[in-house]
């Protein structure tokens, strides 16, 4: 699923220090009632494409038409509080998802970041 994620309590740069989207890639049984993994999603090209970037061929997000990239080298595990989903205007939300072969490449992007064979 992907939702808004915000990072911009206690998080300092160089971490990431504001909203932006993320997809959670943490298993459903693996959650702790709190806590998510997640990957966030960025428009800015990397200035090095690594194995830990995947690019989206159709942005995943509604009424979007940038480029987007799911940065797995920036991984981690949030609270349940800063994420929420996806709101397109007042009082309307959106759920938002990946397709399962896009899930898979990411999922082999963070083994490649964590070092996993």
């Amino acid at each position: 699923m992907v939702l808004m994620c915000d990072f911009s309590d206690g998080f300092k740069v160089p971490e990431i220090t504001k909203v932006r989207p993320v997809v959670v890639v943490s298993p459903h049984h693996m959650h702790h009632s709190e806590l998510y993994t997640v990957v966030p999603f960025s428009t800015t090209r990397p200035h090095i494409i690594r194995q830990c970037h995947y690019y989206f061929e159709k942005n995943p997000l509604p009424n979007k038409e940038k480029p987007v990239w799911a940065k797995c080298d920036l991984v981690c595990t949030v609270a349940r509080h800063r994420l929420d989903r996806i709101k397109l205007a007042k009082r309307k939300y959106v759920s938002c998802y990946i397709q399962d072969q896009e899930l898979q490449a990411i999922r082999q992007c963070l083994r490649y970041v964590l070092g996993i064979a």
